[in-house]
């Protein structure tokens, strides 16, 4: 069992790497140096933090070595060094960065081969840490408009009908079981009594979307929260994020709608007369056996709750993964998007961002009360 999991887990170690240097290779040094977008970092700084990331908890902390470089623990600390400096600081450049990643990569596999993978959680962590900041970097080629940023396949399922399901009152466990890897924030599971709801079969669409733009959508006050319309209003916003500049989708009208902020989710579906899912009754929703509802994974969906922890939660192994994010001002997003790696794609997975934020390849699902 303990020479299948030391396989197995330096098989994921290899695919992640492959993903990432595979993404990040058709770009030029001064590409991966360039701050491409002030709300995200230079790509260089995402390798290095993959990196930084992998010796802390692998070779250091697991291994019980001294880190590699130590002089580069705050440049890579995403709390020390907010995306705001990072463009301004020293972080390894060009092939400075690619021998790091080599570096750091055989000393896990010597802590791998000589101390065997323990539990598994934390070399679980990093390979799923690694998967996260492929899709945030991938975040960054749209932001900057190049290769990457955008899905290339056609849209899954486009061809599912519209209407609604509904979802009798009733309790239901969420949150991930003890079994298995889960990030601390989707645990303990515990049971939850939600009322009755109806949730669309399918997220809301480039189609429909332009006939909210078309219809008035982003200049109808009526239909946007008072925090919502002085963000609108002060950024000028028309149309979701990486449209044209004439307000039409770029992608395929039958994909669900991307690139949308919390603030335009929540007016969207008081134009339609709904609301939000929580997330309670997204997950619920997603487990519903009777008429299944449509998971095509090509977007994240908002919900209307705040992240938080759930009744009995511990942070593990470290509090800023979740912890520090706990409260109002973070909204919680389910599912997961084209950009999200398999190993990652779960219904207990709960991602956040701020209700402003659109790089995020977040859509809407429309929920209902039941009358």
């Amino acid at each position: 069992m303990a020479v299948a999991a030391h396989h197995a887990f330096a098989g994921a170690l290899q695919h992640a790497r492959a993903r990432t240097l595979s993404l990040v290779a058709p770009y030029s040094r001064a590409e991966m140096e360039r701050v491409q977008h002030p709300l995200m970092s230079p790509l260089d700084w995402d390798l290095g933090h993959i990196a930084a990331y992998e010796d802390l908890w692998i070779a250091h902390r697991h291994g019980g070595g001294a880190l590699l470089r130590g002089d580069l623990a705050d440049l890579y600390d995403a709390f020390e060094t907010p995306r705001a400096v990072r463009g301004d600081i020293p972080f390894l450049r060009g092939q400075d960065v690619f021998d790091y990643l080599d570096a750091v990569r055989a000393r896990t596999l010597e802590v791998l081969e000589s101390r065997g993978p323990g539990d598994g959680t934390l070399f679980e962590m990093v390979i799923r840490h690694e998967a996260q900041h492929n899709e945030t970097m991938r975040q960054t080629l749209f932001l900057a408009n190049l290769p990457g940023g955008y899905p290339t396949s056609a849209p899954r399922d486009a061809g599912l009908p519209e209407g609604w399901i509904d979802i009798p009152a009733g309790d239901f466990s969420l949150g991930a079981d003890a079994a298995g890897f889960a990030f601390d924030n989707e645990r303990p599971r515990h049971r939850v009594d939600v009322g009755g709801f109806q949730i669309a079969r399918r997220p809301v669409t480039n189609a429909t979307w332009l006939s909210f733009c078309e219809g008035g959508g982003y200049e109808r006050r009526e239909w946007w929260s008072d925090e919502g319309w002085a963000w609108k209003e002060e950024y000028d916003i028309t149309h979701p994020e990486g449209w044209t500049a004439h307000g039409r989708p770029r992608d395929d009208h039958d994909r669900p709608v991307m690139h949308v902020s919390w603030f335009e989710a929540d007016a969207f579906a008081r134009a339609h007369g709904a609301r939000l899912p929580t997330e309670a009754e997204w997950e619920k929703a997603a487990t519903w056996t009777q008429e299944p509802v449509a998971q095509i994974g090509e977007a994240f969906e908002w919900t209307s709750s705040h992240f938080g922890g759930y009744p009995g939660f511990t942070a593990h192994p470290y509090r800023e993964y979740s912890e520090v994010f706990f409260g109002d001002r973070y909204r919680v997003l389910r599912g997961s998007s084209w950009a999200t790696e398999p190993r990652l794609r779960s219904i207990t997975f709960r991602n956040w961002d701020l209700p402003q934020r659109r790089q995020i390849f977040a859509g809407v699902r429309l929920a209902k009360d039941v009358v």
